[in-house]
């Protein structure tokens, strides 16, 4: 598409060119003829550009000027007709194939609509028919027909010109298309987007061409990638154009291990993932950060943090800490705010008062590796999968201790932060305050 507009550009100027060069070429003539039949009383013509073709000229000069600043910047660039008439009908399409799965898909009380994950992940069984690269919002899924993403990627990685066009099913049902372009040098992007209306048709939102800044495939089999994107004083707030890709299948174990630990925990409003300790330094952990995670991973629901606007009840708060950390209630009161009189420990939502986010904060915690310890433990090695900003499949590695019991819970036991990846935790990360 970028070739053909370029083309296409450098076709039209020199038209324009060679119209301007004949009318010259054809008054230099005359005079050439004038002289040489030494007409030396007749008047010399004068060379006259009509006005409007002086016009059309500086417009065009104009036009090819903003074209190619455009072009350098990388990003809403031009999309050929035939490419984007050709996305909207595969969307399209695609969305018939998954139409009855939506329709009939529970979608929820609010005004927007967000599916449950075996629902998604039932329309990318249905897209896989398609053979086309499918991968989806749901964490920790994989892609379907994966081989193909990946054989693209190395030809890329070796420099060799090609395409391939995946999709991803976002959580509310809709799809987005996305056609890699690599020419040999630079990658370019076309992404569609298509939603459901009010009649459950497919709808396209809308189309744009980028130039993608800097990519690399991962040895974990993750792509990422980072768009040109507005810059300030352009724009007024930074505008986020990095992407990952999750192409190579993950682990089944390592996937439900991930489940059951980390995906709860996350890395945002405490600091039990993204801090070094152990059972013998448990005063440097944040429970009051941790608990409506723990609390949530334990019941299996959201947190009522407005049925608590003073605190949490002694016997609630012990019982949700102390089930999932070495901990005592003597302890607990010590390192947490504990109102004696009225058995509560004190508790406040984290806020933009009291809780400042990091990119890290936002990473999703990956399971990459077990180790069965001989003391019984189980070391996890744990990714911390940044897409905001830092485009990571590991911005920072941990190694997080657990010990399993006979019921099939377990607790924490330590964690620690490997490869000096402590220095890419912003102090920030964790509530402030006590």
């Amino acid at each position: 598409m970028l070739l053909k507009k370029i083309n296409r550009f450098w076709k039209n100027g020199l038209v324009t060119i060679s119209r301007n060069l004949g009318r010259y070429l054809c008054a230099a003539c005359i005079l050439v003829l004038s002289g040489i039949a030494g007409c030396s009383n007749v008047p010399q013509t004068k060379i006259h550009i009509p006005e409007n073709d002086s016009e059309e000229l500086a417009s065009k000069q104009n036009n090819s000027k903003e074209e190619q600043e455009q072009l350098e910047k990388g990003y809403n660039l031009p999309i050929d007709d035939g490419e984007r008439k050709e996305a909207e009908r595969d969307c399209k399409k695609v969305m018939d194939l998954i139409s009855d799965i939506y329709k009939y898909a529970k979608k929820g009380e609010t005004s927007n609509v967000v599916l449950s994950d075996d629902t998604v992940l039932k329309m990318q069984d249905k897209l896989k028919e398609t053979r086309c690269p499918v991968t989806t919002a749901v964490t920790y899924s994989n892609m379907e027909n994966c081989k193909d993403m990946e054989d693209f990627l190395k030809k890329c990685q070796g420099n060799k010109s090609s395409q391939k066009v995946i999709y991803e099913i976002r959580s509310d049902g809709g799809i987005n298309r996305m056609k890699y372009i690599f020419n040999g040098t630079d990658m370019y992007v076309l992404s569609t987007s298509a939603i459901w209306d009010k009649e459950n048709k497919p709808e396209i939102t809308y189309s744009s061409y980028t130039r993608i800044k800097e990519w690399r495939y991962t040895k974990k089999g993750w792509f990422c990638y980072n768009l040109c994107v507005p810059d300030l004083p352009e724009v007024s707030e930074m505008v986020d154009g990095s992407y990952l890709v999750r192409v190579k299948p993950m682990n089944e174990q390592h996937r439900e291990m991930s489940k059951k630990c980390v995906k709860g925990l996350g890395y945002q409003g405490h600091n039990l993932l993204n801090s070094d300790w152990d059972d013998k330094h448990m005063e440097k952990l944040d429970y009051k950060g941790m608990y409506r995670y723990l609390y949530e991973m334990k019941y299996q629901k959201e947190f009522p943090a407005e049925s608590y606007p003073e605190g949490i009840p002694k016997k609630e708060f012990e019982c949700v800490i102390m089930e999932y950390l070495p901990i005592t209630a003597k302890q607990l009161q010590k390192y947490v705010t504990f109102d004696e009189g009225k058995q509560i420990y004190t508790w406040g939502e984290a806020g933009c008062f009291n809780y400042i986010p990091s990119f890290i904060g936002t990473s999703v915690p990956e399971v990459t590796k077990i180790k069965e310890n001989k003391n019984g433990t189980v070391t996890l090695t744990v990714d911390a999968v940044c897409e905001m900003v830092l485009c990571d499949d590991a911005a920072i590695t941990h190694e997080l201790i657990i010990k399993f019991n006979k019921n099939g819970g377990f607790k924490y036991l330590g964690n620690k932060i490997l490869e000096n990846g402590i220095q890419n935790i912003s102090a920030n990360l964790n509530q402030i305050g006590d």
